[in-house]
């Protein structure tokens, strides 16, 4: 599992004018089903994404694909983790140490 922050590189006028297109590829990737959870940070310098992914590899090609990156307005820091506990709702996404 993967935490993906985001961190914002440029004005919030310049980020509002590409969160359309973000909102879709955000659509697109839960649809795939990479995405559990996304949102804005509190204060609002950025955002988080709770992803699944088979390898780093992957986010890695997935983020480089957000409208954000493309406008040059965020930054991710990408962060893996063993999600070796998990609320009932993604019991699917359990992992174990190997």
């Amino acid at each position: 599992m993967f935490v993906l922050e985001l961190t914002y590189t440029a004005p919030l006028e310049a980020v509002d004018a590409v969160i359309p297109a973000h909102v879709a590829w955000l659509d697109e990737q839960y649809a795939k089903g990479l995405f559990l959870a996304s949102g804005r940070k509190d204060p609002r310098d950025g955002g988080i994404i709770l992803a699944v992914a088979e390898d780093r590899a992957q986010v890695e090609e997935v983020t480089a694909g957000d409208p954000f990156v493309a406008a040059g307005v965020c930054a991710y820091r990408i962060t893996e983790f063993i999600a070796t506990k998990t609320a009932p709702e993604l019991a699917r996404h359990r992992q174990t140490l190997g």
